[in-house]
C-alpha cells in the first residue's frame, strides 16, 4: 500500500546554505508525525518544500505513491493544508472572512458554509466571536483561527509549523488538545514542527530528528526518548 505523503531525497539550498540535504520523511493516513531538531536543522524547510514554498534542487513529493508538482494551489487541491508559524491571520478581516479564505478552492457556497460551521464546532471560542476582527483576538485565539482556517478546505494532511510559538502555557496545552482532536475527529494526518517537545511527545505517533539539513533518526516517541539522539543533536547544536 502506498504511503499517503512522502518527501523523498529532498535538497534545498538558500544562498549557498544547505537547508535540506537528501532528506526523506513520510506520513500515512491518520498519523501525527513530528519533525524535531535544533534551530536551522531544516524542519520548517521540509514543510515548505512539500507545499511548494521552498524550491528543491533535488528530490520529489509523492502523493499516494505518485510524484506531484509542489505548487501551493495544486497541493491544496489534492488535500494538503499548511499553517505557517507566526499565525499569519488577516487582522483587518473578521473571523468568518478569514475562514472563507481558507475555503477559497470550494466552489459550492453551501458546502463552504457547512465546513466553516463544522470547524467552528471544534473551536467554540471562534463561534462566539465570529464577527470580531482577527486583529482583536489574543495570540492564542489567533492561533486557533489559523488552525481553523487550515481545516476549512477539509485537508487529508495538515502541515503545522511551530503551532505553540509565542503562546502562554495555558494556550499551548489547549492548542495541542485541539491538534489531537482534529486528528481523531477527522482522521487528518498531521506533520508538525514544534519546539515544545514535552507537549509534542504526548500526541505524536512517530518522529523524525533532523540536524544540519539531514534526517539523523526516526522512530516512535518512546524509542527516541530512551535513546540519546535528542541529547546529542540539541547539545551538539550548542557547542
Amino acid at each position: 500500500m502506498d504511503i499517503l505523503l512522502k518527501l523523498e531525497n529532498a535538497s534545498v539550498t538558500y544562498g549557498g546554505v544547505h537547508a535540506l540535504q537528501n532528506a526523506t520523511v513520510d506520513i500515512d493516513e491518520g498519523e501525527i508525525v513530528a519533525l524535531m531538531g535544533p534551530n536551522g536543522a531544516g524542519k520548517s524547510t521540509a514543510l515548505k518544500a512539500i507545499f511548494g514554498l521552498a524550491p528543491m534542487s533535488h528530490g520529489k513529493v509523492l502523493w499516494h505513491g505518485s510524484s506531484i508538482d509542489p505548487i501551493p494551489h495544486e497541493v491544496v487541491r489534492r488535500g494538503i493544508s499548511f499553517v505557517p508559524q507566526g499565525r499569519r491571520v488577516f487582522p483587518h478581516l473578521t473571523i468568518l472572512e478569514n475562514l472563507e479564505l481558507g475555503g477559497v478552492i470550494q466552489k459550492e457556497k453551501s458546502e463552504l458554509l457547512r465546513r466553516m460551521n463544522e470547524v467552528m464546532e471544534i473551536f467554540p471560542v471562534l463561534k462566539h466571536k465570529e464577527n470580531h476582527k482577527a486583529g482583536a483576538l489574543s495570540g492564542g485565539e489567533q492561533q486557533m483561527l489559523a488552525l481553523a482556517r487550515g481545516l476549512v478546505s477539509d485537508p487529508k494532511v495538515l502541515l503545522l509549523d511551530e503551532p505553540s510559538l509565542g503562546l502562554s502555557p495555558k494556550f499551548v496545552k489547549e492548542v495541542f488538545l485541539k491538534i489531537k482532536e482534529i486528528n481523531e475527529r477527522h482522521k487528518t494526518a498531521i506533520l508538525v514542527v514544534e519546539h515544545n517537545l514535552k507537549s509534542l511527545f504526548e500526541i505524536v505517533d512517530r518522529a523524525y530528528v533532523l540536524d544540519k539539513g539531514s534526517v539523523v533518526a526516526e522512530g516512535d516517541a518512546k524509542s527516541l526518548l530512551e535513546s540519546d539522539i535528542l541529547k546529542k543533536v540539541f547539545v551538539g547544536a550548542l557547542e
